[in-house]
């Protein structure tokens, strides 16, 4: 146990029972605790394996290379259909969990061996994203923006693409755009 990560345990205004025996299987798994984005992870040669976090309805362990493991999809849930790595284990009751710890323990050991073997997950090239046809018009007169969108790293274009792309209206896609053009321009990206 790492008592940097210990506050969110103690500070969880739900779940705390559910997370608390979360923490107890995967620390049973020889991993190492540290905090990241602000919740625990546990790392296997400074490597991620899951991370425990919680939600309004539910609380999760995350498994970084989940897409690679076998279990069936009813357990290993994709959060959203951008999400291409992680995978999630959901949980409604300290109950199931209880019932669950073996099973956990051997998906967090898959987990393991996914990363000893070096295995990757091939990602969706940048250009596989959808570009939205207002963007695609908006860099089409815009020399400067095109050569500065071509220069940010694939995952901030990636970003700006899902960003753009998930607005339902063209007129939301247009202000969107609108009003990322500034960072663009200055290599930021959508979150920096």
């Amino acid at each position: 146990m790492n008592p940097k990560v210990d506050f969110y345990f103690t500070k969880a205004k739900t779940w705390q029972e559910e997370i608390e025996l979360l923490r107890e299987i995967v620390l049973d798994c020889d991993l190492n605790e540290v905090l990241k984005w602000g919740c625990p992870c546990y790392t296997f040669e400074d490597s991620n394996i899951v991370l425990i976090h919680t939600f309004k309805e539910y609380c999760a362990l995350l498994f970084f290379k989940g897409a690679l493991m076998k279990a069936p999809k009813d357990i290993l849930i994709q959060q959203t259909a951008n999400v291409q790595a992680a995978r999630q284990m959901r949980f409604t009751s300290a109950k199931e969990i209880t019932k669950l710890k073996t099973s956990i323990k051997a998906y967090i050991k898959e987990a393991i061996a996914i990363e000893k073997a070096g295995l990757k997950v091939e990602l969706k090239k940048t250009s596989e994203f959808e570009m939205p046809e207002e963007f695609k018009q908006v860099l089409k007169e815009d020399a400067a923006l095109k050569k500065a969108f071509k220069t940010l790293t694939p995952g901030r274009q990636r970003a700006y693409l899902l960003h753009f792309s998930s607005a339902k209206q063209s007129k939301t896609r247009e202000a969107r755009i609108e009003k990322c053009i500034p960072d663009i321009l200055e290599g930021k990206g959508l979150n920096d």
